[in-house]
C-alpha cells in the first residue's frame, strides 16, 4: 500500500528529460542533484556553527602547558556533561588498557582448553580471507577455474575448522561453568555467535549452486515453509542466500564476536570451581562473591599477541594442507537438460503428473498453491497464515507455458496445443492421467520415445515435445526467464526436479536422504554439517519420522533446546551438571594439584 501511495505521487520511472549543452547531453535528474549539492556545499560554507564562537570552549596550549594527551585526559568540570566525555569516562573504567590486552593472566589458565577461543578467531580470520576471495572472482569462479576452486577449497576447510574449535570452546566453557561470577552475558553473547555461524554456515552451502546446495534447499524449504518464513527467505533462491551469507548475517556475526571478545576482556575469565561443592547458604554466598571479584592471586606472562599470530599461522598452515590435499566437493548441480536426457522416463512421467496435478508441487500447499498435503500445523498453521506469495501452476508454468513460448515454430505443436486448451478441466484430467498410466512402460527406438496407445488426446505429442525442448536446455531458460534481470531463483526448476524420482535417486546413492541424517552429510567421503546433527536428530526419532508436521516437531524442539542453551546460567540444575559430573578437574588439575601442595 506505501509503494503504491508514493509511486502515485513520484514516478521516476517514467522517460527522462535532458539538456544539450555544447559536447555534453545532461539529464534535468543529474542537474537538480547536482544543484541541491552546490547548496549544501554552500550553506555548510555560510551557516555559523553552533556554538562555535563561544571563547571559554577555547584552551590554548603554549609550550609550557601539557601535552595534548595529557590535556584530553584532564577531568574539566566544563565537559562533564558531554556525551564523549561520558562514554570515554565509563570505557576507560570498565576497560582499562591492561584489560584490552593484557600481559598477565591467573595461574590457572594453564589447559589448552582455553586456546580454542583464539584458535575460533584465528580460523574466522581464515573464512573471511578466503571468502572475499571468491567473492572477487564471482560466485561461478570456483567452479570454472582452478585457481577458484583452491580457495573455495580454503574456504571449506577454514569453516570446518572455525565451526569445529567453535564448539570445542562452547563444551569447554559450559564444563567449566563459565557464566558464573557475573558472566552471564558473556555466556548468551557466544552462544549467540555460536548460533549466528550456523545460520552462516548454512546459507554458504545454499549458495554453492552444485548438487548438495540443491539437495539441502529442496528438503530444507519444508521446514521453513512450514514457520511461515518461506515466503520471504526462500532457500531455493540462491542469489538471496548468497547476500545473506556475504553481508547480512557477517555483519551480525561479526558484531556478536566482538561483543562477546569484549564481555571477556571486561569481565576476565572465570574461577576455577571449587573441589568440593559448597554446603550451606553461606558458603555458596561467598563462593559466587568469589567467582565475582577481580583475580587477585597468582598469575603468569601472557603474550595475547604471540598466541593469536601463533594460532593464525597454525590455522592457515591446516587450511593451505587440507586444501591442497583434500580440495574441496563439486558434484554438478542438476539440470532439467541433464535430468531429461539421463532419465528421459522419469522426465516424461513427471511432466504427465504436472498436467495431472498429481505432482508433489501441485499438491504442496503454500507459498507456492493452494493444495493442503504438504501443509503441517501444531495447534497453529504457519503456513496458511503466510499465504500463497510465490504463485505456481505446475501445468502452467512446467509444461504448458514453456511450450507456448516454442508453439511458433512447431505447426504439430501448435495444433496439439490448440486442441488441449479448447478441452474443458475433465477432459485434460482424463487425457493427463490415461497417459500418465500408460507412460510407465515407455520404451525408446532411436532416441524417440514410444508410448503405449491410449485415450491420452494431444498430451503424447506435448510430453514429446517437452522431452525435445528440455534436453536442449529450452525448459531450464524458460523457467529462468521468467523471473527479472537476475536468473538466480531456482525455484521453480528445483521444484520440478524434485517431483521426479531421478533427483532422489542421486541423493540416496549419496547417502544424503533423510534416513542417512539428511543435510547433515556431505557429497562423496567430505565432511558435511554435523553441528546441524541438534535439528536432523528429531527426523530419526520413533514417531517423529513418521508424523505429517515432522518439520514443525523439528523447528519447534530445536528452538526450545537452543533457549535452553542461552538461558544455561539462569537454570536450577541444568546450570548445576558441570559441579556434578567434574570434568572441569581435567581442566585445571595443574592449579588443583598446586593447591594441594601448598
Amino acid at each position: 500500500m506505501v509503494n503504491k501511495v508514493i509511486g502515485s505521487l513520484v514516478n521516476l520511472n517514467q522517460p527522462g528529460r535532458y539538456v544539450h549543452w555544447s559536447i555534453f547531453t545532461v539529464s534535468v535528474a543529474n542537474l537538480i542533484l547536482i544543484a541541491v549539492m552546490v547548496l549544501i556545499f554552500g550553506l555548510a560554507l555560510l551557516l555559523p556553527f553552533p556554538r562555535g564562537d563561544s571563547e571559554n570552549e577555547i584552551e590554548v596550549a603554549s609550550d609550557s602547558d601539557e601535552s595534548s594527551e595529557n590535556l584530553s585526559a584532564k577531568d574539566h568540570s566544563s565537559d562533564s556533561n558531554m556525551w564523549t566525555h561520558r562514554v570515554r569516562k565509563f570505557a576507560l573504567k570498565i576497560l582499562p588498557p591492561g584489560k584490552l590486552l593484557p600481559d598477565r593472566q591467573p595461574a590457572y589458565v594453564a589447559s589448552w582448553i582455553y586456546v580454542f577461543g583464539v584458535a575460533s578467531l584465528a580460523a574466522f580470520g581464515m573464512v573471511i580471507v578466503s571468502g572475499i576471495g571468491l567473492a572477487i572472482g564471482g560466485p561461478t569462479w570456483w567452479q570454472t577455474n582452478p585457481l577458484g576452486h583452491f580457495f573455495n577449497s580454503m574456504h571449506l576447510w577454514s569453516v570446518e575448522l572455525f565451526m569445529a574449535f567453535l564448539v570445542i570452546h562452547l563444551w569447554g566453557k559450559f564444563w567449566m561453568a563459565a557464566w558464573r561470577g557475573k558472566r552471564r552475558l558473556t555466556w548468551i553473547l557466544g552462544v549467540a555467535s555460536f548460533l549466528a555461524a550456523i545460520v552462516e554456515c548454512f546459507t554458504g552451502y545454499l549458495s554453492q549452486q552444485n548438487f548438495d546446495a540443491q539437495w539441502i534447499a529442496t528438503n530444507g524449504k519444508d521446514a521453513i515453509n512450514a514457520t511461515g518464513l518461506g515466503t520471504f527467505f526462500n532457500l531455493m533462491n540462491s542469489g538471496q542466500m548468497l547476500m545473506w551469507h556475504i553481508v547480512l548475517i557477517p555483519i551480525a556475526l561479526t558484531a556478536l564476536i566482538g561483543a562477546h571478545i569484549l564481555m571477556v576482556r571486561v569481565r576476565g575469565v572465570s574461577h576455577p570451581l571449587p573441589t568440593k561443592r559448597p554446603h550451606g547458604r553461606a558458603a555458596r554466598k561467598a563462593a559466587a562473591a568469589a567467582d565475582s571479584a577481580h583475580w587477585r592471586g597468582p598469575t603468569r606472562r601472557y603474550d595475547i599477541l604471540k598466541e593469536g599470530t601463533i594460532a593464525t599461522v597454525v590455522v592457515l598452515l591446516l587450511v593451505l594442507g587440507l586444501a591442497a590435499v583434500l580440495s574441496s566437493p563439486d558434484e554438478p548441480s542438476v539440470t532439467v537438460a541433464s535430468w531429461s536426457k539421463i532419465a528421459p522416463a522419469d522426465f516424461m512421467a513427471t511432466a504427465a503428473s504436472e498436467l495431472a496435478g498429481t505432482s508433489e508441487t501441485a499438491t504442496y500447499g503454500p507459498p507456492y498453491n493452494n493444495g493442503s498435503v504438504n501443509v503441517q500445523k501444531i495447534g497453529i498453521s504457519w503456513q496458511l497464515l503466510s499465504g500463497v506469495h510465490q504463485s505456481i501452476n505446475p501445468s502452467q508454468t512446467f509444461v504448458l507455458a514453456p511450450l507456448a513460448t516454442n508453439a511458433s515454430t512447431n505447426s504439430s505443436l501448435t495444433k496439439a496445443l490448440g486442441v488441449y486448451d479448447k478441452a474443458n478441466n475433465k477432459q485434460q484430467l482424463i487425457w493427463a492421467n490415461n497417459y500418465l498410466s500408460a507412460v510407465q512402460n515407455v520404451s525408446f527406438a532411436s532416441g524417440k520415445p514410444v508410448v503405449p496407445r491410449a485415450d491420452d488426446g494431444p498430451v503424447p505429442t506435448l510430453i514429446a515435445t517437452e522431452l525435445t525442448l528440455a534436453q536442449s536446455g529450452a525448459i531450464d531458460a524458460d523457467l529462468l526467464a521468467q523471473q527479472p534481470f537476475y536468473g538466480s531463483n531456482y525455484t521453480k526448476p528445483l521444484l520440478f526436479i524434485e517431483d521426479g524420482n531421478y533427483f532422489s535417486s542421486l541423493a540416496q546413492k549419496d547417502k544424503l536422504t533423510g534416513t542417512q541424517w539428511g543435510v547433515m552429510n556431505e557429497t562423496g567421503r567430505y565432511p558435511g554439517q554435523p553441528w546441524l546433527w541438534l535439528y536432523t536428530l528429531w527426523y530419526q526419532v520413533p514417531g517423529f519420522s513418521s508424523s505429517a508436521n515432522v518439520d514443525l516437531i523439528a523447528i519447534y524442539l530445536t528452538a526450545l533446546a537452543t533457549v535452553m542453551l542461552l538461558a544455561v546460567p539462569f537454570i536450577p540444575g541444568l546450570r548445576d551438571i558441570p559441579r556434578v559430573i567434574p570434568i572441569h578437574r581435567l581442566v585445571w588439575r595443574r592449579w588443583n594439584r598446586h593447591n594441594k601442595r601448598s
